[in-house]
């Protein structure tokens, strides 16, 4: 299974996701979100595979989200809007999501974890 794990190296919840796929054995290519940003076409390909919400895919909690007052502006944007301002910095992006053949998890969550990846 090949695995593509999204990660901001500094980020607590990152870390402690890294942490459980290296327990569990499970091999993955690192990319830092932050360096080598998902592109528009990547974030619709894994939001379509998701089943998830798009607003699921924003960092919420994060400065720049804060700062731009996307909490106001995203319910105005069109879908084609979001994934091109999700594009634009790695920092808007919810963190980490991992990326399989069958499935994309936003966040960290070990259960749906453990359900997908063993």
């Amino acid at each position: 299974m090949s695995i593509l794990f999204l990660q901001y190296p500094p980020c607590s919840t990152c870390k402690r996701a890294r942490k459980w796929l290296d327990d569990n054995g499970i091999s993955y290519e690192a990319r830092h979100i932050k360096e080598q940003n998902p592109t528009a076409a990547e974030l619709e390909t894994w939001y379509k595979k998701s089943g998830l919400p798009l607003k699921k895919f924003f960092n919420t909690s994060g400065n720049l989200y804060k700062e731009q007052n996307l909490k106001d502006r995203i319910p105005e944007m069109t879908e084609a809007e979001q994934l091109e301002l999700l594009a634009t910095d790695g920092m808007l992006v919810k963190r980490p999501i991992v990326v399989g053949e069958e499935f994309v998890l936003v966040g960290f969550k070990d259960v749906e974890w453990s359900r997908c990846l063993r």
